[in-house]
């Protein structure tokens, strides 16, 4: 099983879109900063997960949730949360 995942940071208005094939431990390491790309963004809340069979089904909603379209139908379908999330920090 294949998860895409989406964390949106508590401290600055930045989306993060991932794959992986176990959630809790990778949103674990994107909490205590083991990416560089996620660390100076730190905390984060998870905001969405997808499951899927097979990694290039994943890999193939992980690059469409990464593009622009992607990234729109994020912030149109979680509005509300990520104004939530923004509080936080």
């Amino acid at each position: 099983m294949y998860f895409v995942y989406v964390i949106a940071s508590q401290k600055r208005k930045y989306i993060y879109v991932g794959l992986t094939n176990d959630v809790d431990r990778r949103f674990d390491e994107h909490q205590s900063g083991k990416n560089k790309t996620t660390k100076s963004y730190r905390p984060f809340s998870l905001i969405h997960v997808e499951n899927f069979s097979t990694r290039i089904e994943a890999r193939e909603r992980e690059k469409y949730l990464k593009s622009g379209s992607g990234k729109e139908w994020i912030k149109t379908t979680y509005a509300r949360v990520l104004e939530l999330v923004d509080r936080l920090g």
